[in-house]
């Protein structure tokens, strides 16, 4: 699939890269199967092409629902004879997308063959997956990264990558889910498909992820793009001559759709993996049946992180809840205690409402495709306006 994804995301001619600048569209592909090469993506996803040239699609409104059809407005009727039916059953395409890109994605014409018992339930797989996934071997030179308000971030880079790679080598940016780094399996698995790709990989961990350093009383949060921004054009100066591209992951995903659809910036391209786009309803989701022992187990790295660097935030006043942020039993009252208010916001629910890429996404204007595995993104989580 990164051989896929790297024609997705080749360089564009300079008259394609003025036309993605004005005008943007998305296509629709229902329940796509697994991408496995994608670190692994778990089965059934969805995807939502973005930001192709107008002129060569008449759609002006998409709106993206868990349905076999999708609910489509056009600008002109559309040829019932100008594309054949999808190669896989799950698998929609509206207008000429699949002629121009999918020949280049062979896998989401695979069907998927979900492994006997273990994924045959979603909890068992992602438990088993936690457990038992390999965690790749990688050695790596860590880059520490001053950001302009004297914070920190750590970019990690592949050891000898420089003597091996020419310099014009597509850069690939890793953006890990919340709390995660290069130390993450899925992490790892990803950057090793790059690199056989001939791709340069860097992971950026966030504030006090994959022990990146903490310098000033403030971590990241899901509306904060300083670091990104930064993180960019410092790799961009870096590899002038090179494509740069980005994946997240989770709310790494979220912070670079956000980031996508608010700069003229220097990426190419970029890949969202499970990003749970509105924030409101991923956090009512997250405190359901199951889904809290995922809430759990992320609050427990949160407070441990948290905890780690807790000196710097001892004499935070104001409507900062430092005890509730160390003993925090949810994300959420995490958030409630310190996120929220280390980025301004009234409270957690406007932290989530003002943070969501659902609302962003209709902004992008740089190629970027997502997938969304079907149970976690519900009918009202993401609407397109392009």
């Amino acid at each position: 699939m990164l051989s896929a994804l790297a024609t997705f995301l080749r360089p564009h001619s300079s008259q394609a890269e003025n036309q993605y600048s004005r005008e943007g569209i998305s296509l629709k592909f229902q329940a796509l199967p697994t991408l496995q090469s994608i670190a692994a993506t778990p089965p059934m996803a969805k995807a939502c092409w973005g930001s192709l040239p107008a002129t060569l699609f008449p759609i002006r409104n998409l709106r993206y629902y868990s349905k076999p059809i999708a609910a489509i407005q056009t600008g002109a009727p559309m040829d019932d004879h100008s594309s054949p039916s999808p190669p896989h059953p799950s698998l929609e395409v509206i207008g000429g997308g699949r002629e121009l890109f999918l020949p280049a994605l062979k896998t989401i014409h695979q069907p998927y063959d979900a492994y006997p018992i273990i994924a045959s339930n979603r909890h068992v797989e992602t438990i088993f997956a936690s457990f038992f996934r390999s965690t790749p071997e990688v050695r790596f030179k860590r880059e520490c990264l001053r950001t302009k308000d004297d914070g920190a971030v750590a970019l990690d880079w592949v050891s000898g990558d420089d003597r091996q790679l020419p310099p014009e080598s597509p850069v690939l940016i890793l953006l890990p889910g919340l709390t995660g780094g290069s130390g993450d399996s899925y992490v790892r698995h990803m950057l090793i498909r790059a690199r056989s790709k001939g791709w340069r990989v860097v992971v950026f961990n966030s504030r006090g992820c994959g022990d990146s350093p903490v310098t000033t009383p403030q971590f990241y949060s899901a509306s904060f793009l300083g670091d990104i921004r930064e993180v960019v054009a410092h790799v961009g100066g870096r590899y002038p001559n090179s494509n740069l591209y980005a994946v997240g992951w989770s709310l790494g995903a979220n912070i670079l759709v956000n980031y996508l659809a608010q700069e003229t910036c220097r990426l190419s391209g970029g890949v969202s993996l499970c990003n749970p786009f509105n924030l409101v309803i991923a956090d009512e989701d997250f405190r359901k049946g199951f889904n809290n022992i995922y809430d759990k187990a992320l609050t427990k790295s949160l407070r441990r992180i948290f905890k780690k660097h807790a000196p710097l935030f001892e004499d935070m006043g104001g409507e900062f809840n430092i005890e509730l942020a160390a003993n925090a039993r949810t994300v959420r009252e995490f958030d409630d205690g310190l996120t929220r208010v280390s980025f301004g916001f009234k409270s957690v629910d406007d932290y989530y409402s003002n943070s969501s890429s659902s609302d962003s996404i209709k902004h992008v204007r740089t190629p970027i495709l997502c997938i969304q595995v079907t149970h976690t993104c519900r009918p009202s989580c993401l609407t397109l306006y392009v």
